[in-house]
């Protein structure tokens, strides 16, 4: 049985609601975006528009999540899974299954969000120097623009390795600890012996969307300065 009412899990019932529908929403449309980002990046052309669209829609996730990460469910806010560097070797010693993201999952969701921030806002004031521009280059000098620039392309680099730290942790919880993390984004649940179930219901869905409509309408507010 699947738990969504924020109760606790009776003990053995197996699955338990840890990823409310936004959350899932937001991690999958991130994935694909990123990817896409990255491609049309490399293709360049006429595909650098989209890439433009793209890096906006990002950072308007991105900001979502930090909203969510204080307005979310249970396991979506930063409250109930950050819990600093201690934590985290804590739990690599103890190897103990946590519902959601354990401690050493936390600092990589930190580290993502800020290089995702850092691309998407560099990218507003980015320039190659030839006939791409970001949408606020004009609001600073040639100087601060080469330097942002600089920081936009250097940061994907960083970026690229955090993905790929992500994608190896997921790999390494399926194949040696035999935990499902995307099937679990996909659906939604874990299989725990006894948690506090989020909730996802209608209420937290139209607050999620509330949320994210503000997001959407800051960034086209800032690239429409």
């Amino acid at each position: 049985m699947t738990h969504s009412s924020g109760a606790a899990s009776p003990s053995g019932s197996g699955l338990v609601r840890v990823w409310d529908l936004p959350t899932r929403i937001f991690h999958w449309l991130l994935a694909v975006l990123v990817v896409f980002s990255f491609v049309t990046a490399k293709v360049g052309g006429a595909w650098i528009q989209w890439h433009f669209y793209s890096g906006y829609t990002i950072l308007s996730l991105v900001l979502f999540r930090l909203l969510w990460g204080f307005a979310g469910s249970h396991y979506a806010r930063f409250a109930t899974f950050v819990r600093g560097p201690r934590a985290a070797v804590s739990y690599v010693r103890s190897r103990a299954t946590v519902a959601g993201h354990n401690p050493l999952g936390a600092l990589s969701v930190l580290a993502m969000l800020a290089s995702l921030l850092v691309q998407g806002a560099t990218g507003l004031f980015a320039t190659d120097d030839i006939v791409n521009e970001g949408p606020l280059m004009k609001l600073v000098s040639n100087s601060t623009a080469a330097l942002l620039s600089r920081i936009h392309r250097a940061n994907e680099k960083l970026l690229l390795v955090l993905v790929f730290l992500h994608l190896a942790a997921v790999l390494r919880y399926q194949l040696v600890r035999r935990r499902n993390l995307i099937g679990a984004m996909l659906t939604g649940d874990q299989h725990l012996p006894e948690a506090v179930a989020a909730q996802d219901g209608p209420p937290t869905r139209l607050r999620a969307a509330l949320l994210a409509a503000i997001a959407a309408g800051l960034v086209a507010y800032v690239v429409n300065l």
